[in-house]
């Protein structure tokens, strides 16, 4: 896959796209001043490839453009389309693609529609590149997620930003950000060739496969365990059964035979019930009863105590009675002979104040009270009926009383009797639990030979898929692969003279440090021990068009270009507004840089594009036969950029 063209679509649709146009299979530079946009169209394309976010700044660009297209060819001369909108946020799913023949070209701005998304436009751009439907599966134990193999991994071999062209510690685009570096010493060795979807799925099955082999062995280490364990502990399980009556004529020493046949006799042996009775709704019955009576008692000892009451205060009256009686007749004042004055006394002849009653007044008072007193007498076999019947119903309610106590008492002794049951079928229940347990965990002679015989076969698979991925050896093959790239790195880094290359024996690429490494007969030097950022920039263009012509000579499956920004860099003052105005510059070696690029591209036969941003704007004729833009003032003065003087306004 190679870059024929970018767009950019300004916000209202009305004016026309600004294109950029590529040459596949050659040199393409892109020259101009400062602040002219050039960086951004690495961004550009990368963010059209599939990245979330197109990480421009918030400028002119940002503020005109509405849409991003770009127009790639394949090896089969099929072209698509991929565009994408600015995002209203920090991002954006949306996508437009299109794919077509040598024909397609890049749409219009009424054409642009969400039609797609992320996800679909890698989709299919890794299948359009040969990517193979590859799963990655991190080693075993590695603490990180599996991931599909797409174009995301492989644009990473593809971009060298300004900042990342000139980092020593770091040789690949996006390395330094989380889980990058990691994703391409995963991803590096398909690319490669050294590995593929094959070998990774042998690895995940002899993970799978080993994982198996270790709980195939666990299983049977805990099975003899327990084995060993009911040896120690059965007749200990089996007496306890006894104990709770679970098992009767037990022998004295039963062998290991016999104690497995009685544990599965006591675990199969039913625990004593109780019928179900209903005690409580019985006790409160009898509690209620109990109340009653105690109530109904209470009322007949009142009752016979009004009843001694009344007769104690009839014995009083009648005794008062008989007493005044008694001294009237004493007095002998009840005669009907005796006559005399009231208004004297009889005893002493005096005067009375008041006159004493007449005998006559007497008589009829004694005569009352005569009858009083008969009557009161009358009533006192009344009383002593009442009396008997109250205390013939007390005795029955005590009866009662004792009756309703005696069955309580008896409710309370089932109740225990119960009680006891139940505690007694809980420690039945936990006695065949354990039992339960022990024999679940304890397998028999032919479970334990099944046990070590799926140890055997899973123990055989683990071997077997060992062996096949020992025959793999990803590593040894990428390191391999790693070597052949070493020698065009080697040769180009000797071409440029870059620091350290004269006594180097091997100048490549270390997958461990994702870094160019020199192999010196006094040991490995690696780029962060090389000085000047005239050889780092160096180094990682050696890298990559070494990496990259290995690629396509292999016919592996990574976009077919390279975008570099600012690669002279280091020979120019910080932030030149025009380098090719300097004329202190070290201009013979950014000479042999450019023509470096320039002569791989023709090595490569128009299988691999290079697309420089750069200050340096070099006369000769190959150079300029490769410049696709000019971003400096017109001679009128008017200012050439990547986005158009009339989207200003």
């Amino acid at each position: 896959m190679q870059l024929l063209a970018l767009a950019l679509y300004h916000r209202d649709g009305r004016k026309p796209p600004r294109i950029l146009r590529f040459r596949p299979g050659a040199l393409n530079i892109l020259t101009g001043e400062s602040e002219t946009g050039k960086s951004e169209v690495l961004t550009i394309v990368d963010y059209c490839l599939g990245r979330r976010a197109p990480n421009l700044p918030d400028d002119l660009i940002d503020q005109t453009v509405g849409w991003y297209a770009l127009l790639v060819t394949f090896a089969d001369n099929s072209r698509m389309v991929l565009a994408r909108p600015r995002p209203a946020g920090a991002s954006t799913q949306h996508a437009y693609t299109r794919t077509g023949g040598a024909g397609l070209d890049i749409p219009r701005p009424d054409e642009l529609v969400s039609n797609s998304n992320v996800a679909a436009l890698r989709s299919e751009l890794s299948a359009r590149l040969g990517i193979e439907d590859f799963h990655f599966q991190p080693p075993t134990g590695a603490a990180r997620n599996a991931f599909d193999v797409s174009i995301g991994q492989a644009a990473l071999l593809c971009f060298q930003s300004q900042n990342e062209i000139a980092d020593q510690t770091a040789l690949f685009h996006r390395q330094t950000e989380s889980g990058m570096a990691q994703a391409l010493k995963d991803t590096l060795p398909y690319f490669l060739g050294a590995a593929g979807p094959e070998q990774a799925l042998r690895r995940h099955r002899l993970g799978e496969s080993q994982r198996a082999q270790r709980a195939a062995q666990r299983k049977l280490d805990d099975a003899l365990r327990h084995q060993q364990a009911m040896d120690a502990n059965g007749l200990a399980l089996v007496r306890l059964a006894e104990a709770e009556g679970l098992l009767t004529e037990v022998p004295a020493a039963p062998d290991t035979t016999q104690v497995l046949d009685l544990l599965h006799q006591a675990l199969a042996a039913a625990p004593e019930t109780a019928a179900p009775l209903e005690l409580r709704d019985r006790r409160q019955e009898l509690s209620d009863e109990r109340r009653a009576l105690r109530e109904q008692l209470q009322e007949f000892d009142d009752a016979l105590a009004a009843v001694d009451r009344w007769q104690q205060q009839g014995r009083a009256f009648t005794g008062e009675l008989h007493l005044q009686l008694d001294r009237l007749k004493t007095l002998d004042l009840l005669g009907p002979e005796r006559r005399h004055d009231t208004s004297v006394c009889p005893m002493c002849t005096q005067p009375l104040e008041h006159p004493d009653p007449s005998a006559h007044d007497i008589t009829e008072l004694t005569g009352h009270l005569s009858r009083e007193l008969a009557k009161a007498q009358t009533l006192q076999p009344v009383r002593e009926e009442h009396r008997r019947a109250l205390q013939t119903g007390r005795t029955d309610v005590t009866e009662r009383l004792r009756l309703n106590g005696a069955q309580l008492k008896e409710l309370l002794a089932s109740d225990e009797r119960l009680r006891n049951l139940q505690e007694q079928n809980l420690r039945v229940a936990h006695i065949q639990g354990r039992i339960s347990e022990a024999l679940t965990r304890t397998g028999t002679d032919s479970d334990i030979a099944r046990l070590r015989q799926n140890l055997v076969l899973a123990q055989d698979q683990a071997a077997t898929l060992e062996q096949l991925v020992d025959e793999d050896d990803v590593a040894a093959e990428t390191e391999r692969r790693l070597a052949d790239i070493a020698i065009g790195m080697t040769a180009w880094a000797k071409r440029l003279n870059l620091g350290g290359a004269a006594d180097a024996t091997e100048v490549a690429i270390s997958l461990k440090l994702l870094n160019v490494v020199l192999r010196r007969p006094s040991g490995r030097l690696p780029l962060t021990r090389i000085g000047s950022a005239k050889n780092h920039i160096g180094y990682h263009l050696v890298a990559h068009l070494a990496l990259h012509t290995y690629l396509r000579r292999n016919n592996r499956p990574v976009p077919g270009f390279l975008m570099l920004d600012q690669p002279t860099q280091a020979f120019f003052p910080e932030r030149p507004r025009d380098a090719s105005t300097i004329q202190d510059a070290d201009w013979a070696t950014v000479t042999a840089y450019f023509q470096l690029l320039n002569d791989v591209v023709q090595l490569n036969q128009g299988a691999f594009q290079i697309i420089v941003c750069d200050h340096a704007n070099l006369p000769e004729g190959w150079f300029q036969d490769a410049v696709i833009g000019n971003w400096r003032p017109d001679a009128d003065g008017r200012r050439n950029a990547l986005i158009p003087l009339d989207w200003l306004g």
